[in-house]
């Protein structure tokens, strides 16, 4: 059980759930990725799993990032942060969450840019204050 070096993972030293995540970048401390796990937003090959579960090359990773839900395979362990260009090279994601994901942006851009054409500008703000003041005054009077 102490022998780390016969993990079965083809020379590879098992690494938990949480520090992969942390070493792939997903999340900036650990904390930050054990919280999530908790949390129920990583999914290990379709199920919740908790932070000391050991990653497996292969692996189907589902998680929660900001807005974005991104399904990812594990391609590589590492237990040490490096910089992105490394993390980047322990996993790839899946064609299908890529597809989501842009879908997902893309929408949001789109709400994005008819949200703003619905905010009043400088001169409307002014006359719906003046409307406001104008209700108020007449509303007191009575």
């Amino acid at each position: 059980m102490g022998n780390k070096s016969n993990s079965g993972q083809a020379g590879h030293e098992p690494v938990r759930l949480d520090k992969w995540l942390w070493a792939a970048r997903f999340y900036r401390t650990r904390t930050i990725s054990q919280e999530a796990i908790d949390g129920g937003k990583v999914r290990y090959e379709g199920e919740r799993a908790k932070a000391s579960k050991t990653v497996q090359v292969g692996a189907r990773i589902e998680l929660r990032q900001g807005y974005d839900d991104l399904e990812v395979v594990v391609k590589a362990l590492s237990e040490h942060r490096g910089n992105a260009t490394l993390a980047r090279t322990l996993y790839e994601e899946t064609e299908a969450s890529r597809r989501k994901r842009e879908a997902m942006a893309e929408q949001k851009r789109i709400e994005a840019a008819s949200f703003d054409s619905v905010r009043p500008d400088k001169r409307q703000r002014r006359l719906l204050e003046k409307l406001r003041r104008t209700l108020i005054d007449t509303g007191n009077d009575h």
